[in-house]
């Protein structure tokens, strides 16, 4: 059952409709049953179909080859391209009349962006209904079905791929496997001849994989069958063509594209922010909302005393109404005046929430080793949900919240420090917690992070980066300059030639003093004595594999974070730099994102037309010819 949510557009009269599907039965209580006395048999039908989609299925960054999981992406990709097919044969907007029979102008009317592998079997579910139940031939089918899809590739953790073992697709979805076999077998025959008697590129680029379990990898199918793949921020769109698929890249080079992402500037900032919003508008007008390149033009006022101080109030004014909330909502009272440094995402390994706790560690240690040390206060936010099943995100979390109760109860440390582990990390509470930010931590392993949009948002509302070279941080650092942003750690290459060389971050831990302290408060039940064993995954995790390299990041992180303490000192060059933060945001706005999908992937070019309001006279035939078939279109 479809479920419609209308979607605005700021200022233009538009309302686009989002559509979502509730799983029914079509037989929702069975009365025979029930006088049998078969009383849950009689509601059995129904419970099992809306199971579907009672509650999504949540790992995203481990895959764990589900059959719910595999069922709800089914379902929803069932459902939407049966809507989508029913729309384009009824042709005008309301008619269930069937007007268009030729696919031949598909995929000049309909596009299908795949966001990630999770509904990559709106593949096979196109090419099915295309042949099966349209009657058109397989290589006419794929022509149409790769003309209408693109993928984009949104991770690149071998763990969060999709591959689908062959046995679940064998039960569940015949017909679809059997469509699966038929793509890679003909693309296999392409490889082969573009490489011929290279029996090791035919077995690496096989959708089919046969090492182990036999699955399908549903990126590689994505890629064969859409005919734009993109990645989304510049070093990962590099890192997908010179490394996670380099063979298809070399087959298929025209089809990569690069589309860093954005953020809508009217919801993270012009209303979660308003009194930022409004000394902006006040120097440069409110053009800024539907165009933020725009923003540039406030690097003129950097150097203005009255509007660094105008800065300075709104921050300060946001951080009192967080504290506020924080003191409402956890019984905890924080210092206005000292840092509020914010980590807010989701808990995984790769982000190392793990470094920012060893840090937390070592500010506490070096309070309480000298009291009388000049120190520059600190408010540490974390937040972030883990997937139901990821151990060690979980022990994560736990450990943050418990050095929180050590360093929040501890009277030497007092408003010096204070670390907060804020729950249930959600938009609404985002609104609350970046406009009061100073310093926002994107401190993922370089390489890991495809992009991030955190990180845009903290920049947008005059949060200073503290962060390594991965996802968007890069070209963050590009449009606002080195000196606006605090960089640390390894590049890519670094990492790739640490363990090229054979990283031992046992090693670290004996070299680094501060480090060995903090990693043996952990492991030795400082931050949990009721259970002093509760954290040794996390110590020998970190000491014995330490995938994400959080040791040898450790003593240039530390390094930097000192550097950001440093210039705290300094109210004046701090906001100055926040300036130049905001005014370099223009870049990351989804409208520009979405304009470079439309042009370059979707073929259609945006139109900023506003259509006429209710009380207006339409307009007439041929007065605009591209609006009046959008309204006779029915808007869509």
């Amino acid at each position: 059952m479809p479920y419609d949510s209308p979607v605005p557009g700021y200022m233009n009269n538009t309302v686009n409709t989002l559509r979502l599907w509730s799983a029914k039965a079509p037989n929702q209580f069975n009365l025979e049953f029930f006088n049998n006395g078969q009383y849950i048999q009689a509601v059995c039908d129904s419970n099992l179909a809306e199971n579907i989609s009672r509650v999504l299925y949540p790992n995203d960054n481990f895959f764990s080859g589900k059959e719910l999981r595999l069922k709800q992406e089914y379902f929803l990709v069932a459902a939407s391209l049966q809507d989508i097919v029913r729309r384009f044969k009824s042709a005008k907007f309301g008619c269930r009349d069937v007007v268009r029979t030729s696919f031949t102008s598909f995929s000049s009317k309909v596009a299908i962006q795949l966001n990630d592998t999770h509904p990559s079997l709106a593949v096979p579910e196109l090419m099915r209904i295309l042949i099966d139940l349209e009657g058109i031939e397989f290589d006419e089918a794929f022509k149409i079905t790769r003309e209408t899809c693109a993928y984009t590739n949104h991770t690149i953790l071998p763990e969060a791929m999709e591959r689908w073992p062959v046995h679940l697709l064998e039960r569940i979805l015949p017909r679809h496997l059997s469509i699966i076999y038929e793509i890679n077998a003909k693309f296999l025959d392409e490889v082969s001849k573009k490489w011929p008697e290279d029996v090791d590129k035919l077995r690496d680029m096989s959708l089919v994989e046969e090492d182990g379990e036999k699955r399908i990898n549903m990126a590689y199918m994505c890629i064969v069958s859409c005919h734009a793949v993109n990645g989304v921020a510049a070093i990962h769109s590099n890192i997908i063509k010179s490394k996670t698929f380099k063979n298809f890249y070399e087959m298929f080079p025209d089809r990569f594209q690069n589309k860093t992402n954005g953020i809508t500037p009217r919801r993270w900032l012009l209303m979660c922010n308003p009194s930022l919003s409004d000394i902006i508008i006040d120097k440069i007008g409110d053009g800024w909302v539907v165009s933020l390149d725009e923003l540039r033009s406030l690097e003129s006022f950097a150097d203005k005393p009255n509007f660094l101080s105008a800065v300075r109030k709104v921050k300060q004014e946001n951080k009192m109404k967080f504290a506020e909330y924080v003191k409402k909502e956890y019984g905890v009272a924080i210092n206005v005046d000292s840092m509020f440094d914010v980590h807010v995402k989701r808990i995984h390994e790769y982000k190392r929430q793990l470094l920012n706790c060893l840090h937390m560690i070592v500010m506490f240690n070096r309070i309480k080793e000298n009291p009388m040390r000049d120190f520059v206060p600190r408010t540490v936010f974390v937040g972030g949900k883990a997937a139901p099943g990821y151990h060690m995100a979980k022990l994560i979390i736990k450990l943050i919240n418990n050095v929180s109760q050590v360093v929040n109860n501890d009277p030497i440390v007092g408003d010096k420090l204070k670390v907060l582990f804020i729950e249930n990390y959600r938009v609404s509470l985002a609104e609350k917690v970046i406009p009061a930010a100073d310093l926002s931590e994107q401190i993922s392993t370089a390489g890991t992070e495809a992009s991030g949009t955190g990180n845009m948002k903290f920049m947008l509302n005059g949060a200073l980066t503290i962060g390594t070279l991965d996802g968007a941080n890069v070209e963050m650092k590009e449009e606002m300059g080195d000196d606006n942003i605090f960089i640390f750690g390894m590049t890519v290459e670094q990492v790739a030639d640490l363990w090229a060389k054979g990283y031992k971050p046992v090693e670290y831990y004996e070299r680094l003093p501060e480090l060995r302290k903090a990693l043996d408060m952990i492991n030795d039940g400082y931050f949990s004595p009721e259970e002093p064993g509760m954290f040794k995954d996390i110590f020998n995790s970190l000491v014995h594999d330490d995938r994400y390299a959080l040791l040898a990041d450790f003593e240039s992180y530390i390094a930097c974070q000192e550097k950001v303490s440093e210039l705290y000192k300094n109210p004046e060059l701090w906001t100055k730099k926040c300036v130049y933060n905001i005014a370099a945001s223009g870049k990351f706005s989804s409208d520009r994102t979405i304009s470079e999908y439309a042009r370059d992937i979707w073929g259609v070019e945006p139109s900023d037309t506003k259509l006429p309001d209710p009380s207006q006279t339409p307009l007439h035939i041929g007065q605009d010819e591209e609006l009046n078939e959008y309204l006779q279109s029915g808007g869509h």
